[in-house]
């Protein structure tokens, strides 16, 4: 193995090598020259040695351009990428210590501290994972107690997005539009009506009951609203038996109470990234020509506050209207009869867009699945106006445009793990995008890239990756 030593020793000698070689090569011209020259005409064997010496000076330099690019330069690109990747994703790293042999003892050091680390984070794991264990098991618990009570429960931040509903809230808010964590309430009830018995609350009355008309004017709703005495915010009791609810659904209980501490809307451009909203989603199609071609599935996820929301999840089967060719079923393994009850493209597209709202969207290799969506948000009225983070380019700004940038490739950089069982298919494909998202978001701010629009500048980049792709 190399020391620090030895390495100054191999600079040294490469230097040396490339001064020895340009000497050549300039006394090489000088006696080319000198023979082509005759005693009438030296200045021209002068000109012809000149140019001679600055194309043999021109190729060295070029040479050792090449290799200081591919056994310097490019092991050190991978070497930081692996240990953002290892400090901000929590993914150990597989350093190859052969691709960076003259980087003398960098790479073995490297990995002596990724393997103490490793080592520290296990242990940290053990006691972590056995709170998680029982937090998990309370929660599941308080779920389960949650839908023994006849009364849905939403809890929503002062800025009126929603931070917690149980599973009896769901399927009461989901008569109205697909529950979503961190959602503006207006999305569900009346603003009007909600405002004004939320003015009741800001006085001195702790409680107010009310009926509220729903977001779309379809529906009405007897509301209990009760201020927190103990936290910020408010809460909103529904009685199931005015609304039409379905006791038997079980539905996991949904939260996130970092959502209590979102200020004011700010510019999506000047928003953290932590602080996004992202929809995650990929289709599955009947080929791979977006103006012939139609969707059979689409599957999405959402995150919200760099985490995954569990129940929050789209798995749509879709009816393309037309058979699907063998060669996309082996793909994707969707059969004709497996789509034949199945809504129309426009009806599961106008479902995503209900899903995805006020989200930015997220995609592997974006243009091809976004161009579907376009195309029946033209025919039914759908502006898909959402911004768009494509992980492709996200893949490209942290690990640089030379690695591979399939889904594949990413989720092994990142040790994201893909059942087989679920490869190919639109839900496993999009929460596989989602984990390598959660990953990748900590590394991007690592590289002081914090916001949504310094985020966006990076990307635009590397925009000829897509390009390539389609």
């Amino acid at each position: 193995m190399l020391t620090g030593v030895n390495l100054r020793l191999r600079i040294f000698l490469m230097f040396a090598g490339v001064a020895a070689a340009s000497c050549l090569v300039v006394l090489a011209a000088l006696y080319a020259g000198y023979r082509r020259s005759d005693e009438t005409d030296i200045g021209s064997g002068f000109l012809f040695a000149g140019i001679l010496s600055a194309f043999g000076l021109l190729a060295i330099l070029v040479g050792v351009w090449l290799l200081f690019d591919e056994n310097v330069a490019k092991p050190i690109n991978r070497l930081a990428a692996a240990m953002r990747t290892r400090a901000h994703a929590d993914v150990a790293p597989g350093l190859d210590l052969e691709e960076a042999r003259y980087l003398g003892d960098l790479a073995p050091a490297l990995q002596a501290v990724t393997g103490r680390l490793s080592e520290m984070s296990d242990e940290t794991d053990g006691t972590a994972g056995e709170d998680t264990t029982r937090l998990m098991a309370e929660r599941a618990h308080l779920a389960l107690l949650l839908t023994e009570i006849p009364v849905a429960i939403v809890l929503v931040s002062p800025a009126h997005r929603i931070m917690l509903y149980d599973g009896q809230a769901a399927d009461i808010l989901g008569q109205v539009q697909v529950p979503r964590l961190s959602a503006s309430i207006f999305d569900y009830f009346s603003k009007n009506d909600l405002l004004d018995a939320f003015a009741q609350l800001e006085g001195s009355r702790k409680e107010v009951d009310v009926s509220v008309r729903g977001a779309r004017d379809r529906l009405t709703f007897q509301l209990r609203l009760k201020k927190l005495s103990e936290a910020s915010g408010y809460m909103i009791l529904i009685d199931g038996a005015d609304a039409r609810l379905a006791p038997e659904a079980a539905r996991p209980l949904i939260f996130d109470f970092d959502l209590s501490e979102r200020g004011s809307e700010r510019a999506i451009e000047n928003m953290p990234l932590k602080d996004l909203t992202f929809a995650v989603f990929d289709t599955e199609t009947t080929g791979l020509m977006p103006n012939k071609d139609e969707i059979v599935q689409i599957g999405a996820v959402r995150v919200v506050n760099g985490r995954i929301v569990e129940g929050e999840a789209l798995d749509q089967l879709v009816n393309p209207g037309r058979p699907i060719p063998p060669a996309s079923t082996k793909v994707h393994g969707i059969f004709d009869e497996m789509v034949a009850d199945a809504p129309e493209p426009a009806v599961a597209v106008a479902h995503f867009h209900d899903f995805a709202r006020e989200a930015v969207i997220v995609a592997h290799n974006a243009p091809f699945d976004m161009a579907f969506l376009q195309k029946h948000g033209r025919r039914s009225g759908l502006a898909w106006d959402h911004p768009i983070l494509d992980t492709v380019l996200l893949s490209a700004v942290v690990f640089g445009t030379n690695e591979e940038h399939t889904l594949d490739a990413l989720c092994a950089r990142l040790g994201v793990t893909i059942p087989e069982q679920l490869r190919h298919t639109a839900l496993g494909d999009a929460y596989a995008t989602a984990e390598a998202l959660c990953r990748l978001l900590p590394i991007l701010s690592s590289q002081g890239y914090d916001t949504f629009g310094d985020v966006i500048q990076q990307t635009r980049k590397h925009g000829r990756l897509l390009k390539d792709l389609n």
